[in-house]
């Protein structure tokens, strides 16, 4: 049965938390889904883990609607978050529902995510059916203008106002906020004040779900990692042993052996 909106505000207080992780392409997205992840986030991180880029600043929204599609026709369960990415919304509400509109309609997600305490574009984008996730904290995109990835919140004023932000995107009509890289009693104070799910990144123990992005915990990309990541699989020193012993046996004339080759039958 596939997770909706309504299941996910529903979390909150259900029992305990819920996991939500990045997925970028269609071979993830069917691994994780199969595992039974109830929500699979498009992220802008595709920018980084995907494509390349050193921030998520340069991502398209086509860009997004292009692996949302791959995605969304992976899952059978999982809720489909897609991203907004920075520019889709940023300059008037128009342009924020014109790009959420085609993140659901070509992308085939079922709801969008984006960044800020930008209460008016949520509230026009849910009157207009299109269900908003909520991003608070650290909020990537404003990468240059905060200075780079830094904890948030770490005053007492600025955890009122992250308390405040977050009670009014609930009141616009969010659905979910993502609390990214504030301290632990921070986000605890801010998901017991909303009615909504909150989804720690970097948030402590206390949120009504956790995020992870699926390079970083799978062990698919290199370096170094943030603290929160944590890694479940060491998938990229797979692949590299993988490949190593690829090189070998076809150096070494052990590939492809007879079960891997055609015989000619002449007749």
């Amino acid at each position: 049965m596939s997770i909706t909106v309504l299941d996910v505000k529903g979390f909150k207080g259900s029992g305990g938390p819920f996991a939500m992780l990045t997925a970028y392409d269609y071979l993830t997205a069917r691994a994780l889904d199969e595992a039974g992840i109830p929500l699979l986030l498009v992220g802008d991180t595709l920018g980084i883990f995907v494509l390349g880029y050193s921030t998520t600043v340069p991502v398209t929204i086509d860009d997004v609607i292009h692996h949302c599609r791959a995605v969304s026709r992976a899952v059978g369960n999982a809720l489909v978050v897609g991203d907004m990415p920075f520019g889709s919304y940023h300059l008037s509400i128009a342009d924020g529902v014109r790009n959420a509109g085609r993140l659901i309609q070509e992308g085939g997600a079922h709801c969008v995510k984006l960044e800020g305490p930008l209460f008016e574009l949520v509230a026009v984008l849910t009157d207009s059916g299109i269900p908003v996730m909520g991003h608070l904290g650290l909020t990537p995109q404003s990468f240059h203008q905060l200075g780079g990835h830094k904890v948030q919140a770490r005053t007492q004023s600025a955890v009122e106002q992250l308390i405040e932000n977050a009670r009014r995107l609930e009141a616009a009509g969010a659905f979910a906020i993502v609390l990214e890289a504030v301290p632990t009693e921070a986000a605890r104070r801010v998901t017991e004040a909303v009615g909504v799910p909150t989804i720690g990144i970097g948030a402590g123990p206390h949120c009504d779900g956790q995020v992870l992005v699926s390079s970083e915990m799978l062990g698919l990309s290199s370096g170094a990692r943030p603290r929160y990541a944590k890694l479940y699989a060491s998938l990229h020193d797979e692949i590299v042993r993988a490949g190593r012993t690829f090189i070998e046996e076809v150096a070494l004339r052990e590939y492809p052996g007879v079960e891997h080759s055609y015989e000619w039958a002449i007749r």
